[in-house]
């Protein structure tokens, strides 16, 4: 197993050293026509193409000098732990379908799997006829292909489940029923891998909903959080309580954004691309509105509490640039026209995952928007997603960074 080594996140964009993902495997191929749309795809997508794709991805993150940690290998190290088996393995079966039977002989079933098997079907599910020993009412009732434990085929958007900020990991509380158990998987990687041997855990699956595609690292000590879809008011509130109470923020910018599948995320509509330029969906660069939220002047021992001052609300642009200590945010447009920015954005044009200032990894199809992002002077990495999009998640969704250079001082 490995040692522990340095992690933390203090931006978008310092030079990216270590990430977290997740190759998409057996659970996509779990993917159908009936059951889609519940698993949160836009489509069935073709395994094999999306599993190139990734490979590409992580290819091109390697040669540039990026560590690549695969959440796969880890999760089947950490099944060796009798307390990470217990806690996951509790989590899969923590379903009201079950009923008491069938949980218990799940549980039996998973309990009896070597730690690689475990992992695996952790991920990919465990479907009614692959369950030895199953029985009960429940078992009884389902369908052959049913699934006693769902696969988890929004894995590979491993930003979402968790996300770094200074040294700690927030593990983060996810809304959809069909991701609600990557959380549990992600909090027993970081509890138990030695990789992570010492790191605090900031946040928790049973808190508010909170998911790391609505939170911006913006500069060292403000964050931009999203409130929309996904993460509630509670959740930005949560959070900003405990950056502020263990030092790791002093501003906090509320984002509301659209609660709609095509604005799930603050990183749906504006991600950077250098420390003082974000690309941004045209369509709400002129609306977004942030409130300010900063900490009392005490902070409490315990975080929970900590007295919050709110203000607002202020165009978004203008409320970042203020916490920013910069004069304006660049915003680079995704598309130049109504009709091309609203096909890129939906292409996840605006989700993009910065290897350095002025570097980041982007979708090839989304060509105009890659164009405005060459011509403003960032470099572009870009990588096919023909497949991989097919779950609405860009390079950004599908990466954790675990570890960043922090940016120069200015």
């Amino acid at each position: 197993m490995t040692t522990p080594t340095a992690c933390g996140v203090t931006s978008e964009v310092g030079r990216l050293r270590t990430v977290l993902l997740h190759r998409p495997g057996a659970e996509l191929r779990r993917l159908t026509p009936r059951n889609n749309d519940e698993l949160l795809f836009d489509g069935v997508p073709w395994v094999a193409r999306a599993q190139e794709e990734h490979d590409a991805f992580a290819a091109a993150l390697t040669d540039r000098g990026v560590e690549v940690l695969h959440l796969d290998r880890l999760l089947a190290d950490v099944m060796a732990v009798p307390a990470a088996r217990a806690e996951v393995i509790a989590a899969a079966v923590d379903d009201p379908r079950l009923g008491a039977t069938l949980q218990h002989a799940t549980t039996a079933h998973l309990e009896g799997l070597a730690p690689a098997d475990l992992a695996a079907a952790l991920i990919a599910g465990v479907a009614h006829d692959e369950l030895r020993g199953g029985r009960g009412l429940a078992y009884e009732l389902m369908s052959r292909g049913d699934f006693v434990v769902p696969p988890l085929p929004n894995l590979m958007f491993t930003r979402d489940s968790s996300v770094w900020v200074g040294d700690q990991v927030a593990v983060t509380s996810l809304a959809m029923p069909a991701r609600d158990r990557e959380s549990a998987l992600t909090a027993a990687l970081y509890a138990h891998h030695p990789r992570f041997d010492g790191v605090q855990q900031l946040y928790g699956a049973h808190l508010e909903h909170l998911e790391g595609g609505d939170v911006l690292l913006l500069a060292p000590g403000v964050l931009a959080v999203g409130v929309g879809e996904r993460t509630t008011p509670g959740g930005a509130e949560r959070l900003a309580r405990r950056v502020f109470a263990r030092g790791l923020a002093r501003t906090v910018l509320v984002v509301p954004i659209a609660q709609e599948r095509a604005t799930m995320h603050l990183d749906t509509i504006a991600t950077m691309v250098d420390a003082d330029a974000m690309v941004m969906y045209p369509a709400v660069a002129d609306h977004l509105q942030a409130w300010t939220v900063t900490a009392g002047p005490e902070l409490p021992d315990d975080a929970d509490t900590t007295e919050l001052s709110v203000t607002g609300p202020q165009p978004f642009l203008i409320a970042a640039a203020a916490a920013m200590g910069i004069d304006r945010l660049r915003v680079i447009d995704t598309g130049l026209d109504p009709v091309t920015a609203e096909r890129e954005q939906w292409d996840d044009g605006n989700n993009t995952l910065a290897l350095a200032p002025r570097l980041a990894v982007a979708y090839e199809r989304n060509t105009v928007t890659n164009a405005a992002l060459e011509a403003a002077g960032i470099e572009v990495v870009a990588i096919a997603g023909s497949e991989l999009g097919s779950g609405r998640g860009g390079p950004r969704c599908m990466s954790c960074p675990v570890l960043r250079d922090p940016l120069p001082e200015v």
